[in-house]
């Protein structure tokens, strides 16, 4: 098989509020900042106004990374995250209800704090 001109690396995730939006992010999927998995990658304290990338720290999930951007999100994402969760432990903790499952669709729609959406499958799906 021929190699392919690219391969998978990363998540990213803009937000205006990107420290928040971390701390959110890994309430939300129990990932930690990846500060804290590997510290000496990260001698030096990183400037808040920097990326901050949130870890899986099983090493199971992908590495995502949080980029700050000036704008809100105003438009429909076309990518977004796929979850395995409780969608209302998930909008307790801030995350907002986008589409309910109905007899269409099989999951919920939430959104995080920023409008960011993500789909949420419940652990039997």
């Amino acid at each position: 098989m021929a190699d392919a001109p690219a391969r998978f690396k990363d998540l990213c995730l803009d937000a205006r509020d990107h420290q928040a939006m971390a701390d959110w992010w890994c309430a939300a999927l129990g990932y930690v900042r990846y500060a804290d998995l590997a510290p000496g990658d990260y001698s030096a304290p990183r400037p808040a106004e920097w990326p901050v990338p949130i870890a899986d720290p099983t090493g199971a999930g992908p590495l995502i990374w949080l980029n700050p951007v000036p704008e809100p999100k105003t438009v429909k994402n076309r990518m977004h995250l796929d979850v395995v969760g409780d969608a209302a432990a998930l909008l307790a903790a801030g995350a907002t209800l986008v589409r309910a499952r109905d007899a269409e669709i099989g999951w919920d729609v939430l959104a995080d704090p920023e409008g960011n959406e993500f789909c949420c499958f419940t652990p039997e799906d």
